[in-house]
């Protein structure tokens, strides 16, 4: 970390300030000096954050607003109002008098609160934990710094991030062609998502306490996020299918923000809940942060093995011990959402008479839909496992800065070797990933319609496109091992090729713009023919990406103690 200390911050200054400016602002003491370090350290990043939300409101007004007629929003609404897509939207309030605001809002308003939960998490852990596990919060404290100054800073960050998100995507939302109607229930729809960010910011400020590794204190956030989106999703679906089991909703952060039910009830009271929920646990994280030591967590540490079984004593199994949670977690919520996703196929089916032409183009067009929604799929379960492949290396940039690459790279493991066994534990993941979805969506389609010959094609449509993915994973490598500071740009080209992988189509584009996208070059069969051409080309790039970084990372400066 090169950035440079706030001057309240400086250890050089540390004996100037006087032991009584500790005392008068006691356990915050330092706490805006900090506030002004952590937003210039997230001059880009949290613009990054706000505006991409604010970006995606924008984007499904404009897309959603243009698109769809009265007679797709009939078709819509019943093809919303199902158990499963209650599972996965929410409880779909005002779709009985439907407008495409109100669709917005009840489609693809959890959505957006899953991503300021994201926001909120990954920001509190960089500031806090993260600042602790890489030892530059020892230097800080040295300086007159309180206790709980760090945690009071990214708390207040947090909050003025949901609150600028809060205010930005209320004025797209009112300018947007969905046409809201009611500024007072856009502000009110903006108010639910920030108020779920809020949440999980308190949540973060709990489970970055738990742990003295960031990586199991956002593990912790994020699972608690996970369970929090299923509880509530199962509480809409019983609702839905008219079941007992509604008040699980209530359970849910999410639930409460989407109970708020904006443009239809208009219901305020529902974010009291949330800002409650968000003091309560922000108190319990200060609670919890004068209960242990710096760079300690609450929960044991466990005690290692003194010596590594035999097959830990490569950097291929090395690299696999360490991604091994991860892959576990992705691989089965990958198979879970393949199997909800192609169970989906039947209700798809028979509402497709009423969809936009611009919607079916997409999902292969009324005459092989089932074939063009499985097709889709694999393109869909594709893009996500590239958000795995890309925060692999990632991780594998946290290694460095941890300097737990260094005593790796000291013993007979050469910096080629340990960076090539860690990428072909990403791509092996992902691939085994496609595969699981592959099986989980045949298995659902095949149980939604009977046809169990869809199963072998559905899982070869999703595993031709792990080149895709492979090749985004060469990007990130070859940008960490040539210069790490820009590895960011990697999650540029992956917004790029999503976009147009979802809806290049709609926008009508220039063939020359769509080729590009990385999605788009290996066909979504079985609606389509796979180009194996592309799928070797795609792959040889990748290889040689990799390659590129392998190179790089040889020589380069190593983060060091």
């Amino acid at each position: 970390m090169t950035a440079a200390l706030p001057r309240s911050a400086d250890p050089r200054g540390a004996h100037s300030a006087s032991g009584a400016d500790r005392t008068a602002g006691g356990s915050l003491t330092g706490t805006w000096s900090l506030l002004g370090f952590m937003l210039r350290r997230d001059r880009v990043r949290l613009p990054a954050w706000v505006l991409g939300l604010t970006a995606l409101l924008a984007y499904f007004g404009v897309a959603l607003g243009l698109v769809l007629d009265e007679t797709a929003l009939a078709s819509f609404a019943a093809f919303a109002a199902t158990p499963v897509m209650a599972l996965i939207g929410g409880p779909g309030y005002g779709f009985d008098e439907i407008t495409t605001a109100r669709f917005l809002v009840g489609l693809y308003g959890g959505y957006l609160m899953i991503g300021a939960a994201l926001m909120s998490i990954t920001t509190v852990s960089r500031h806090t934990r993260v600042e602790e596990q890489t030892g530059r919060a020892e230097l800080v404290r040295a300086s007159a710094v309180g206790r709980h100054a760090p945690l009071a800073a990214a708390l207040i960050l947090t909050a003025l991030m949901n609150a600028a998100a809060t205010g930005l995507m209320t004025l797209a939302f009112i300018a947007s062609p969905a046409e809201p109607g009611s500024p007072a229930a856009a502000l009110l729809f903006a108010c639910s998502i920030g108020a779920a960010g809020l949440v999980f910011a308190g949540l973060a400020a709990v489970t970055v306490q738990l742990s003295p590794f960031a990586r199991a204190a956002s593990g912790i956030a994020g699972a608690a996020l996970a369970a929090a989106f299923i509880v509530r999703g199962l509480g809409d679906m019983s609702a839905q299918q008219g079941g007992d089991l509604g008040w699980l909703t209530w359970l849910s952060p999410f639930g409460w923000s989407q109970q708020t039910a904006p443009l239809t009830l208009d219901r305020w009271w529902p974010l009291l809940l949330s800002l409650g929920a968000a003091l309560l646990l922000a108190a319990a994280g200060f609670a919890l942060q004068s209960r242990r030591d710096l760079a300690a967590g609450i929960l044991p540490d466990r005690l290692g093995s003194p010596a590594a079984p035999a097959w830990l004593r490569g950097p291929f199994s090395l690299a696999l011990r360490l991604q091994r949670s991860a892959l576990i977690w992705w691989s089965f919520g990958m198979l879970a959402g393949g199997v909800t996703l192609g169970a989906f196929v039947r209700p798809m089916a028979e509402n497709a008479s009423g969809m936009p032409e611009q919607i079916l183009v997409v999902i292969g067009g009324t005459e092989g839909l089932v074939d063009g929604y499985l097709g889709f799929m694999g393109v869909y379960f594709a893009i996500m496992i590239a958000v795995s492949a890309i925060v692999a290396v990632q991780g594998l940039r946290g290694e460095e800065q941890g300097v737990r690459a260094e005593p790796v790279l000291a013993a007979s493991v050469s910096r080629p070797a340990w960076l090539l066994a860690w990428t072909a534990v990403a791509a092996l993941g992902a691939l085994g990933m496609l595969a699981l979805a592959g099986l989980g969506n045949g298995l659902g389609a095949g149980l939604a319609t009977g046809d169990w010959d869809l199963l072998g094609p559905v899982v070869l449509g999703h595993v031709v496109h792990a080149p895709a993915v492979w090749l985004l994973l060469g990007i990130s490598v070859a940008l960490y091992g040539l210069t790490p500071r820009l590895l960011g740009l990697t999650w540029a080209v992956f917004v790029w090729s999503t976009l147009l992988g979802f809806f290049g189509e709609m926008l009508d584009l220039d063939e020359a713009v769509l080729a590009t996208s990385v999605f788009r070059h290996v066909g979504q069969y079985p609606a389509e023919e796979i180009e194996w051409a592309a799928v070797g080309l795609l792959t040889a790039i990748a290889a040689g990406l990799v390659a590129v970084g392998a190179m790089g990372f040889r020589r380069r400066d190593l983060i060091t103690a």
